[in-house]
């Protein structure tokens, strides 16, 4: 495999399935993952890792005899390998991973990897917005279906670490762009699109194309009897899998356009037809509040029925469903003011799906690090529901510059608890107080899970 060279090839992963020197660059869940299924399968595994491991990994490291280091990277051993496995955070354009490239060693993520070990069907699901919700709802209509499934990916535990641990017939695994940057010959037997937005273009050389052909590479190893379930009113996707002539069968999902085969919606009723069986269920019935979880749970449905589950289970379970953390997450009633935590809307695509499905006067509290956001398809959506913006980051300016003569009030906070305490005063009864960020929030947190549980935890003080 040459520099820059990812294409499917069949030969050369037979090759290196066989065993060798694994180099694992980042300790994390995905690499501690790839690393324990690396031993498993017979190779001589190193971990490498430039900042400091977590204890719960250093641990699984040195109790299967696995050897890492941390604060640093041996680049001569790393420079031995037969095979590099990259934590999808380590950007391509890190000066190690180009050394790995021009001295030939093949690079690949760890969801590539992971494939090589396992016979069981693939249910891929990536997006800008959407497929942590997908991809657990349609665990949840598999599992609740009677299959014997598997969650992993970039949700929970890592999919090598699931292969290397359980077996499953089926697995429902949430990948993200990066993820997909790191394959060759991985192959879901049904792949989801649930839209592509703007997002991640710090890390595509802000070119939106780069992006999208990430995204798309989800299917490029798909085959004629292979799936593919996307979003239609996507503008982007309903141009761009038209262009691209991906051999997989295609399995559209639209809530404005009638549908012969795929998911359509008429009225109150969601239509699903597939290999000329159709089911309907009501919109009533569905558990996910909002248009956008309406076209979640179409995609999932969609899968479930091309994986044979019956109408009525699929039906139960969608009405049972409890969504992701940090997605829309009703926190508490106070004062009946309504505290909503969406962290997880890390940009704007998915903070306008927030704001689109409030129905009171909102006080929004956004902000973080900003990742090349374009702010102005918000702004309809602000002047109609936001009565007050509380901004919550480092650097505040571009949402101050954005909204500040859209609505009559704006705040700049440092810290959750302040944010809290001023939507708790700015708030009156009938309100809803909304979290969601439209910004990564690595500037004041760990990650989105600690901003949405510092929030619920400010919440629950009050």
């Amino acid at each position: 495999m040459e520099t820059g060279d990812m294409r499917c090839r069949p030969e050369l992963v037979a090759q290196l399935k066989a065993g060798g020197r694994l180099v694992v660059l980042g300790a994390g869940e995905s690499g501690a993952g790839a690393a324990l299924l690396g031993k498993q399968k017979g190779y001589e595994v190193f971990v490498s890792d430039k900042g400091e491991v977590a204890a719960r990994y250093k641990d699984v490291l040195t109790k299967t005899g696995i050897q890492w280091e941390e604060n640093g990277h041996s680049v001569e051993r790393i420079l031995e390998a037969d095979l590099c496995v990259k934590s999808p955070g380590i950007p391509d354009t890190v000066p190690l991973v180009e050394q790995l490239r021009q001295k030939g060693i093949p690079v690949l993520s760890e969801i590539e990897f992971a494939s090589w070990f396992t016979n069981a069907i693939l249910v891929g699901i990536t997006g800008s917005n959407g497929k942590t919700t997908t991809a657990m709802l349609t665990y949840h209509l598999l599992k609740e279906g009677g299959l014997d499934v598997g969650l992993a990916g970039n949700i929970g535990d890592s999919f090598a670490r699931v292969v290397a641990t359980e077996k499953h017939a089926y697995y429902v695994l949430e990948i993200s762009s990066f993820q997909l940057d790191g394959i060759c010959c991985f192959r879901p037997d049904i792949a989801v699109i649930t839209n592509i937005t703007e997002d991640h273009l710090d890390r595509y050389g802000y070119q939106m194309e780069n992006y999208i052909r990430a995204k798309l590479r989800i299917a490029e190893n798909q085959r004629p009897t292979d799936h593919l379930v996307y979003d239609l009113d996507d503008p982007i996707l309903a141009e761009r899998i038209k262009a691209e002539q991906i051999p997989s069968r295609l399995w559209p999902g639209s809530l404005d356009k009638p549908l012969q085969a795929g998911a359509s919606l008429k009225g109150n009723e969601i239509k699903i037809s597939t290999d000329n069986e159709t089911m309907k269920m009501k919109t009533d019935s569905v558990a996910l509040e909002g248009r956008h979880n309406l076209k979640n749970t179409m995609a999932a449905a969609t899968v479930a029925r091309l994986l044979g589950i019956r109408k009525e289970s699929i039906r139960q379970s969608v009405a049972t469903f409890q969504g992701a953390p940090h997605r829309l997450e009703k926190v508490l009633k106070i004062h009946h003011v309504q505290y909503i935590n969406d962290s997880k809307a890390t940009n704007v695509n998915a903070t306008y799906f927030a704001l689109d499905s409030m129905s009171t006067p909102t006080v929004w509290i956004v902000g973080g690090i900003d990742k090349g956001n374009d702010y102005k398809p918000l702004m309809p959506l602000v002047r109609e529901k936001v009565k007050a913006i509380i901004c919550l980051g480092l650097d505040n300016s571009k949402i101050v510059e954005a909204f500040g003569n859209a609505v009559d009030l704006v705040v700049e906070t440092y810290a959750m608890s302040e944010a809290v305490k001023v939507a708790y005063k700015i708030a009156e009864r009938g309100d809803t107080v909304l979290l969601s960020p439209a910004c990564a929030s690595f500037d004041l947190f760990k990650n989105y899970e600690d901003r949405g549980d510092q929030f619920k935890a400010c919440v629950k003080s009050l």
